[in-house]
């Protein structure tokens, strides 16, 4: 594949001009001899459970964040003690598949070097918490044993390649989840320092290696890509900067080839009227041949045009608003040598997951399990860590994380099905099946009291918050209906919460923005209804909406639909 770049233009951002200067970030970037940094220097200082400043950020590229835990903070500095250190590791995994082996071996290491829980992300990774310094390196060389690795899992590259989980209706699920492993693998860096960090690999001598792709100095920021089929979009296709649309044969059998979306990305800041959450833009279908080098030039568009001077100015989203989508189309197509046909009709008409068990096309049973937050941990009453090694223990199939948090034991043949049947009843797995649709497709970021962005709390705030709505509901008559509801502890979007009919995006210690009026299907955003709120203030607003959407909805008609066709919300509010 050729990653030749014609007529590249320089680092700038037309609306930012060429003298504004680099970002910390992209010096250090240059400085690092391709990820390198002093990382190896940092792991080896016994003085500290920190590495150095400017490794904090290389670190990301390998998959990896330094955080502490905020709730003992302030103690540990009334002792004079540093902070409680640890890191957080991301894996790599393409459309989150994995082998019941890599689950043990993942499970294994939560327990040993972590805080004795898997985190399954958003996009279809797991996270492991809690690993301190010293035992960064065994972690890591403990995944690779596996053959499941942290590259690129963070940083300014291209994350992990998120696919459509669902395995059940037709062979082409098999063909879209190889697309996404094949776009995963060709916009890899080529770096080796990953392997020689953390798996001894043998050292480089003199300048780094070339980066066709990425270049010295990688992207300006972050950069996500996903494949979805319909009609369910799973994977949230429009919050990506990249993404995928596969357009289907008359009879579902085979992918003839994707629409292109491009611009998508739900980061903003509070108060910062320049950043902003973007719904991506479909530009065009193109045929299966062809989707590497689409691919790999759309990401090298972002490279070279990309603002790198202001960080939060940085995703393709704002290159695209910045000089218009005909623009980007008009570069694309150059760079390319073609022009991408028209889009193909396509319809989605569902965003979530479907839970319980499945028939799939080929004869095997598939299991989706609600996993709030993702956070698979033993708890009284409810030990899923435990009851989920037993099911990989026998388990002849795979396992498969969906994109909304939630776990699919996947291609489960029919004799297996009363043994894993009574695993799930015997740890708990199945209660959550049986709370409210709100509940199920709730999702919420780690927020407190981990993450260093996070202004309020979100993980440990959705079981809460979701009683409330589910209270609310049963009050006006509506328990039951589905109802899209996310958080996050900033305003980053981790969650998607951009996308949800109500979302609340953290403010503050107990204080939220409440945005509503996002659709079923992920393709509208939501808007700003109030800012800066307290609970108390979010349930009144929601109590009086609630009673009014019950005493006025259409038949079917979704909650967020209702509050834009009654004018509740209006064009022009802000997003």
């Amino acid at each position: 594949m050729s990653t030749e770049v014609l007529d590249p233009p320089p680092h700038t951002l037309l609306a930012k001009g060429p003298t504004q200067p680099e970002s910390a970030v992209e010096i250090i970037k240059k400085a690092s001899r391709g990820l390198r940094g002093t990382l190896l220097e940092s792991l080896a200082d016994p003085l500290t459970g920190a590495i150095r400043d400017s490794d904090t950020q290389l670190i990301k590229f390998h998959g990896s964040y330094m955080q502490d835990d905020r709730d003992i903070r302030a103690e540990r500095e009334h002792q004079k003690l540093e902070p409680a250190y640890s890191f957080m590791i991301r894996t790599r995994l393409p459309g989150g598949v994995c082998t019941p082996a890599q689950w043990l071996a993942m499970s294994k290491l939560a327990r040993d070097h972590g805080i004795g829980s898997l985190r399954l992300t958003t996009r279809q990774a797991f996270q492991l918490h809690g690993v301190i310094k010293k035992d960064l390196k065994k972690t890591m060389q403990g995944m690779n044993a596996a053959l499941i690795d942290s590259v690129s899992a963070c940083g300014d590259v291209n994350r992990n390649v998120m696919a459509s989980a669902n395995p059940v209706e037709s062979q082409l699920h098999v063909e879209v989840h190889d697309w996404a492993n094949k776009i995963s693998q060709h916009l890899k860096p080529r770096t080796r320092a990953y392997y020689e960090i953390w798996l001894d690999g043998e050292k480089l001598v003199g300048p780094a290696e070339d980066e066709p792709l990425y270049g010295p100095v990688y992207l300006p920021r972050k950069f996500k890509t996903g494949v979805v089929v319909p009609p369910h979009n799973d994977v949230d296709v429009f919050s990506q900067d990249l993404g995928f649309i596969a357009i289907l044969d008359e009879q579902n059998k085979s992918v003839l080839g994707f629409n292109l979306t491009v611009g998508g990305g739900l980061g903003a800041t509070h108060g910062e009227a320049q950043t902003f959450p973007r719904v991506a833009d479909v530009i065009g279908f193109l045929q299966p041949e062809h989707t590497l080098k689409v691919a790999e030039t759309v990401l090298m568009i972002q490279r070279d045009y990309g603002d790198r001077s202001d960080r939060k100015h940085a995703r393709l989203k704002y290159t695209i608003a910045d000089r218009g989508v005909d623009w980007f189309k008009g570069e694309l197509f150059k760079r390319l040598g073609f022009e991408l046909e028209p889009p193909r009709p396509y319809k989605f008409t569902t965003q979530g997951d479907r839970f319980g068990w499945l028939k799939g096309h080929d004869g095997n049973w598939h299991l989706t399990l609600r996993i709030e937050s993702g956070r698979v941990t033993d708890r009284p009453g409810a030990p899923f860590l435990t009851g989920l090694e037993k099911i990989a223990a026998i388990h002849k199939g795979d396992f498969r994380l969906t994109p909304n948090q939630n776990l699919i034991i996947a291609n489960v043949p029919p004799s297996e099905l009363m043994a894993i049947d009574a695993l799930v009843a015997d740890h708990g797995l199945g209660k959550a099946l049986n709370t409210s649709p709100v509940r199920r497709d709730a999702l919420a970021c780690v927020a407190l009291p981990t993450c260093a962005l996070a202004m309020a709390e979100s993980e440990r705030y959705l079981p809460a918050f979701v009683d409330r709505v589910d209270e609310l509901l049963h009050k006006h008559g509506l328990r039951g209906i589905p109802l899209t509801v996310r958080i996050t502890g900033c305003p980053n979007g981790c969650a998607r919460p951009y996308l949800a009919e109500i979302a609340l995006i953290g403010r503050a210690p107990g204080r939220y923005t409440l945005r509503l009026g996002g659709d079923a299907v992920g393709s509208r955003l939501n808007v700003i209804h109030r800012d800066n709120i307290d609970e108390s203030s979010i349930v009144t607003v929601l109590d009086e909406l609630i009673a009014r959407y019950a005493a006025e909805r259409q038949t079917e008609e979704r909650f967020g639909d209702f509050l834009w066709r009654v004018q509740v919300l209006k064009p022009g509010t802000r997003a």
